[in-house]
């Protein structure tokens, strides 16, 4: 017993001295480690959606790690038999306007924020964030009564958006804007007074200035603000299903199209696993090709020059 635990003790000194006297190595090592749990941890979950479609129905109650069958023909049966990619373009479309009409309201207030000088500006911002940080299903009751026309102001009634996109649009534009404006605030920011005076003395407005000089400067972060808000929207649910009958033609998002896989008494899991890895597709796509600009937005943003 005292040979065990001296060879263990021995051990651990070994360990503790390679650890003390090898600082990059431990550093190396840490860093692997850390890097294959967070994959691990992250890819996971499409791992298991991917065995979860490919099994057949008949064998998901003895599915494990490994899956029992392989029917890829899952993925074909979703698209010809579901009106999924409806349900995609529905989502990607409502993001999209999402991410154009914040960036262009972002880009004016962030100009504001970032680039002038007004009383109060610094309560006002921290209003804004504070604002930010309610959860969406607060303003849910007032929302719904104004985007269903049940709502009276005087003698005007407010119009009834239900099943359009509109309805969808502005509380997702509402709940993106805080941080929109915050990200194009810090960048604007950075830009040298000189060369919006260049611009300036050749004739051009603030407007003009901004729209020429700034935002081309502020690439990086533009590019960030649009992804960030281009995939909380797309993911987004929750005014999705109060907004929308979950018809495809009525503009209900993806979630809800995964979502009718659920029939009266059984649920098509490996369908709705199928119907998940191809809506993840786009956002994926996104993030690959504009990587580049998220590390980069994410990195310089932080950076005073």
């Amino acid at each position: 017993m005292a040979t065990d635990s001296t060879e263990n003790r021995s051990i651990a000194g070994r360990i503790v001295d390679f650890l003390v006297h090898e600082p990059a190595n431990t550093y190396r090592m840490l860093f692997y480690v850390g890097l294959v749990g967070f994959i691990t941890i992250t890819l996971f979950p499409f791992y298991w959606l991917f065995i979860l479609a490919v099994t057949p129905r008949g064998q998901l109650r003895n599915m494990g790690i490994v899956p029992e069958g392989f029917e890829p023909s899952v993925f074909v049966t979703v698209l010809q038999e579901y009106p999924l990619h409806l349900y995609i373009f529905n989502s990607i479309l409502i993001a999209s306007i999402t991410v154009v009409i914040c960036l262009v309201i972002g880009s004016l207030a962030g100009y504001a924020f970032g680039r002038v000088e007004f009383r109060g500006k610094g309560p006002l911002m921290l209003l804004l964030l504070l604002i930010s940080y309610f959860p969406g299903i607060t303003y849910l009751i007032p929302l719904f009564e104004m985007l269903t026309g049940a709502l009276t102001v005087g003698p005007f009634m407010t119009p009834d958006l239900y099943n359009t996109p509109w309805a969808m649009v502005f509380p997702f534009t509402m709940l993106s804007l805080p941080l929109t404006i915050f990200i194009l605030t810090t960048f604007y920011s950075q830009i040298p007074d000189g060369l919006e005076d260049a611009a300036r003395v050749e004739g051009t407005t603030r407007l003009g200035a901004l729209f020429r000089v700034i935002i081309p400067l502020s690439a990086p972060g533009v590019a960030t603000a649009a992804i960030i808000v281009f995939i909380g929207v797309y993911r987004e649910f929750f005014f999705s299903f109060m907004m929308t009958d979950g018809q495809a033609g009525n503009w209900a998002v993806l979630v809800y199209g995964i979502l009718n896989f659920q029939e009266q008494h059984t649920e098509l899991w490996n369908m709705m696993a199928a119907a998940s890895l191809i809506g993840i597709l786009p956002v994926a796509l996104l993030v690959i090709v504009a990587q580049k600009h998220i590390v980069r937005g994410l990195t310089s943003g932080g950076l005073k020059e």
